[in-house]
């Protein structure tokens, strides 16, 4: 049994979640085999590009069901974060449904798209993911959609306006921006999930 799997979404840059896990000590898997994930203690659902594709890609992989049905913890990234939702405005396509919510694109409010470089976390919840982040966190952002911010989020974001940065329910949770690429920072919220008891 696999501590951790980073699932092969087809479409991701995987390499630098699979350094950015392994850094913290645990050897991470790829895999797209439905068995694996759920197998799995862990289960890290990475992606970029647009959500259309993705969706294709997990159909095409036939995971759709396997990753709504997981029962241990689950982390989206980026990408993956959105596909966690409900539906997405971005190609109109429904996503896993994991967690109710909508993406939609971002309102930038005039200010430069995609969103890309460093930003804050504000209204940060008590969610075990987020233990010893503050205010004074910056975190990598790439992105021109966003989910909108629920009761279903545990951070937020402001740029232009705010949208949900990190959001969770159950065993299921997902960050907008790039842990991978966020250092220390960053670094926390894997271990975090690592750590992340149901």
């Amino acid at each position: 049994m696999a501590k951790l799997v980073i699932v092969d979404t087809g479409c991701a840059n995987i390499s630098s979640v699979y350094f950015a896990v392994k850094r913290l000590g645990v050897e991470p898997v790829i895999s797209a085999d439905a068995a694996i994930i759920k197998q799995a203690k862990r289960v890290i659902l990475p992606g970029v590009g647009t959500a259309k594709a993705a969706m294709h890609n997990l159909a095409e992989r036939d995971l759709i069901s396997t990753l709504q049905g997981l029962q241990q913890p689950v982390l989206g990234i980026c990408l993956g974060m959105q596909m966690l939702t409900a539906h997405s405005m971005e190609g109109d396509v429904a996503c896993l449904g994991l967690i109710p919510g909508e993406v939609a694109p971002l309102n930038a409010a005039g200010l430069r798209l995609p969103h890309m470089g460093w930003n804050t976390l504000h209204s940060i919840s008590q969610h075990p993911l987020l233990k010893g982040f503050t205010a004074q966190d910056y975190l990598y952002f790439v992105h021109s959609f966003a989910v909108v911010p629920s009761q279903y989020s545990l951070a937020q974001c402001h740029y232009g306006s705010d949208f949900a940065a990190v959001i969770g329910k159950d065993n299921v949770a997902g960050a907008q921006f790039h842990p991978e690429r966020s250092g220390k920072v960053g670094a926390r919220l894997l271990q975090n999930f690592l750590e992340w008891q149901l």
